[in-house]
């Protein structure tokens, strides 16, 4: 793998990097000249670090679930005891337990809620707390924090709403690590990717399956050059956005905004509300299809 790359000398943390969109992450960073610590609940870990220094990468593995407050705490620790820095954070862990809302069981719930949300939370919060020493301590901070949101999360998915609500988390915890992490020298932003992956080949098979032939828009790989230039030096102006990336196509997501307001001077009454949210509604943009509609 070349030096010289857009994150040459860069420590880099992926999560969830034993396969699929991860790996893709984590093998990417390396050709750019990263140091990655490759992160996993599987031994598929070691298995990807073998794979970078076998092209004259720099890498190491650590396995333990990020939804753990200690474990995603050592990760951090670790990390910096080992090579005296952290300059860039990619939250890719996560999980999906599909089942119609009706169906869906408490542990089906609380296990994706854990893995996808409180699995960022984690280590971001660990990471976030040793950039913000650094920073008060008078160090130069220039740290990027890569979140993984979803289309499920922006839009919505028809029986997948404990993941569909975790990737919501993410968009928006996104937004406001962005603005309290600023002032430390952090950015923070998001992707929301499509592409072929152990999860969405589970759900949907014939989109994401192989061409025969010509491009393969949902080559996981197709993500990662995004995630390396937001986790890069050269990212430094963007934050708080989240990125849909599929295939070849790059764009940023608009989410929530003021809508243009009806006001009364005084306490409406029910009675009055038909006509008046009627209006609002008519006048509204329609919203985004939910995915499975």
């Amino acid at each position: 793998m070349p030096a010289g790359g857009i994150c040459d000398g860069r420590v880099v943390i992926v999560t969830g990097a034993g396969q699929g969109l991860g790996r893709c992450h984590a093998l990417e960073f390396a050709r750019q000249g990263a140091t990655v610590v490759v992160n996993d609940v599987t031994e598929g870990a070691h298995a990807v670090v073998d794979e970078i220094r076998a092209s004259g990468g720099h890498a190491e593995a650590s396995i333990g679930s990020v939804a753990d407050w200690d474990y995603a705490r050592e990760l951090i620790a670790a990390t910096v005891d080992r090579y005296g820095r952290l300059d860039t954070l990619v939250n890719n862990a996560g999980i999906n337990r599909d089942r119609m809302l009706v169906n869906m069981t408490e542990e089906e719930w609380d296990t994706v809620l854990a893995v996808d949300l409180k699995g960022h939370f984690a280590p971001l919060r660990h990471a976030a707390a040793w950039w913000r020493d650094r920073a008060k301590a008078g160090d130069p901070v220039a740290a990027r924090v890569v979140n993984t949101s979803s289309g499920a999360g922006l839009m919505g998915s028809v029986g997948q709403i404990n993941y569909a609500a975790a990737k919501a988390g993410i968009a928006v915890m996104t937004q406001i690590a962005a603005v309290e992490l600023a002032r430390y020298g952090v950015t923070v932003n998001a992707i929301a990717p499509s592409a072929r992956t152990a999860m969405t080949e589970s759900v949907f098979p014939e989109q994401m399956a192989r061409p025969e032939s010509g491009f393969d828009a949902m080559d996981p790989a197709n993500v990662s050059p995004l995630v390396v230039w937001l986790g890069s030096d050269h990212s430094g102006g963007v934050t708080g956005r989240v990125f849909e990336v599929s295939g070849g196509q790059i764009s940023v997501a608009d989410g929530w905004r003021h809508g243009v307001p009806v006001t009364k001077d005084g306490r409406w009454d029910p009675a009055e509300l038909t006509p008046v949210v009627t209006k609002l509604v008519a006048e509204a943009p329609a919203p985004e299809a939910v995915y499975g509609a």
